[in-house]
């Protein structure tokens, strides 16, 4: 009010240095105001950066910790992908900060721009292919304009790129052709097809089926994605090239299946699996076996057999191994008990227990963490029994020696374990006891120890017999891509569904455990498998095949 109050000068110079005067007050004020921004985006770059890099360390520590002491939690697993989705997450907010930053420093001169240290990028992999773009370079020279140019050398700047993915019709042509003398027809046989009258090759039905099983993306959403791209095919045609490949490959799964119960140890255990029913969903099960003799120095490689159920009975792990005998680790379900009986033919299964199944049981009732958690959230919190700890620790001591001597034959395991592991499982044996007496028979603790007690013999089976493995994670492993996948594609549509999926998660997984790249194996396998007599069969399984 005071400034319209006041009078205007007259004179045209005094107006035009009351103009010039207001334009500096303007401009020193615009330069404040862009100071204050660049300022506070500077400052909020820097606290990204700094949450990014605790993030980075963070999950480095825990990688690290894991590496050189093995699991120490029933959930580091999955804290370590909640880790690295956090660290994915603060990267690009960092990146978006340090952008913005660098964009408000240029408005001013006197806040420095911003540079967030990363760590060093690796070199693109030799095997991609290069393409060479060269910059036309001057015809003269831009300090005197003189035309003798020699070449120096050349910087050459690296970006990776991708390129969509293209789609081909294959056009096979077969000429016919006429005898001038017979009056006789010839023309080549015919191409050959994956599928009986098949229209898609053995890359795209690989392809088809690892995205599927391998990665958990459901038909209908494939048929989206393709669609996207120009190619339509309907639902109905990709299942249609599911059901050929599954009879295509069940050869090998065959084949698979005699491996793995040839061993004399496996891992057995099972998941749920929804299946489609009339009006509701029915909860199925899938089975698996693994053998896997690399922890005592084993020579025979990985292999992973999968087997459907609609249910959770004994009768199916009994139908699954009727004609196998050996050492059997698994977990304390009743289902295997008729295996475990003497008289059984062909020769009873020796029971070895799990021991990270027995920790868990005692980890869950010393877990602070998410009692805490479950506190926060308002829910009623779990007891926190310091006395379950002292048995978690007893146990983790049995793993720290196993770390030690994974991968050695299966005597000198024995020798280690009865020289350092014996002592340990006595001194379990002794807690075991004691605690008991000092709690009451509906105690949580008490049915912890009663799981291990029930079944003494299985666990200490490992001590006098070096096949053993500590635990039953072997199987857990084969299985994690199913739990993984059920948030997925939700559902089987049948038993014949379910069926199918064991087939293709037995050759998968394998492929996995053999360290081959299953899409590319599948495809190979799809293109020559109908060429080789079934005597050569063997020539296509994971660990024969070289890429």
């Amino acid at each position: 009010m005071e400034a319209l109050a006041a009078p205007v000068p007259d004179d045209f110079e005094a107006l035009k240095a009351a103009l010039a005067s207001m334009r500096s007050e303007r401009d020193e004020a615009r330069v404040e105001r862009d100071e204050a921004q660049a300022e506070a985006a500077l400052a909020k770059a820097e606290r990204s950066k700094d949450q990014a890099l605790i993030a980075h360390l963070k999950l480095m520590i825990a990688k690290l910790k894991r590496e050189q002491f093995g699991v120490t939690s029933e959930r580091s697993s999955r804290l370590l992908d909640q880790m690295e989705l956090q660290l994915e997450e603060l990267e690009a907010s960092a990146t978006e900060d340090e952008l913005a930053a660098e964009k408000a420093a240029r408005a001013t001169t006197t806040v420095k721009a911003f540079a967030r240290k990363k760590p060093s990028r690796q070199p693109f992999p030799e095997h991609l292919p290069r393409e060479r773009v060269v910059i036309e370079t001057p015809t003269a020279c831009a300090c005197c304009g003189g035309t003798r140019l020699s070449k120096l050398g050349e910087d050459v700047t690296e970006t990776l790129e991708a390129i969509p993915r293209q789609w081909k019709v294959i056009q096979t042509v077969r000429e016919k052709l006429s005898c001038r003398d017979c009056e006789t027809i010839a023309q080549a046989p015919a191409p050959f097809h994956v599928l009986p009258r098949g229209w898609a090759g053995p890359s795209l039905l690989a392809m088809i089926v690892f995205e599927k099983f391998g990665q958990h993306q459901p038909l209908n959403r494939q048929a989206e994605r393709y669609a996207r791209e120009g190619v339509p095919l309907s639902l109905s045609t990709l299942a249609d090239q599911v059901g050929g490949v599954a009879c295509v490959l069940a050869p090998l799964h065959q084949r698979i299946q005699a491996h793995v119960l040839a061993a004399e140890r496996l891992h057995g255990d099972d998941t749920t699996v929804p299946v489609l029913a009339k009006g509701r969903t029915d909860i199925g099960r899938l089975w698996t076996y693994v053998r896997d003799d690399k922890p005592f120095g084993g020579a025979a490689p990985p292999a992973a057999v999968f087997y459907y159920s609609r249910n959770r009975k004994g009768e199916h792990p009994q139908a699954h191994l009727q004609s196998w005998s050996g050492l059997l680790q698994a977990d304390a379900f009743s289902g295997y008990s008729a295996l475990y009986k003497p008289g059984r033919p062909p020769g009873p299964i020796m029971e070895a227990g799990c021991w990270a199944h027995a920790r868990r049981k005692f980890f869950v009732l010393a877990d602070i963490e998410a009692a805490e958690r479950k506190k926060a959230r308002g829910e009623k919190p779990k007891a926190v029994y310091p006395k379950a700890l002292e048995a978690v620790r007893l146990i983790d001591r049995l793993f720290a020696i196993e770390r030690q001597i994974n991968g050695v034959t299966a005597s000198e395991r024995v020798a280690v374990r009865h020289a350092q592991s014996a002592p340990v499982v006595a001194e379990i044996e002794v807690w075991l006891a004691d605690t008991r007496q000092q709690i009451t028979r509906n105690h949580d603790i008490a049915k912890a120890i009663h799981y291990l007690t029930a079944r003494w013999s299985s666990f200490n089976r490992f001590l006098d017999d070096g096949r053993v493995c500590l635990s039953n994670n072997a199987a857990e492993r084969a299985l994690r891509g199913i739990a993984l996948g059920r948030k997925a594609w939700l559902f089987c549509g049948s038993d014949r569904g379910g069926q199918r999926a064991a087939v293709m998660y037995s050759l998968i997984v394998t492929a996995k455990m053999n360290d081959i790249d299953p899409q590319a194996w599948l495809a190979d396998v799809l293109a020559r498998i109908n060429d080789l007599p079934n005597s050569r069969i063997d020539e296509l399984m994971p660990w024969c095949w070289a890429s």
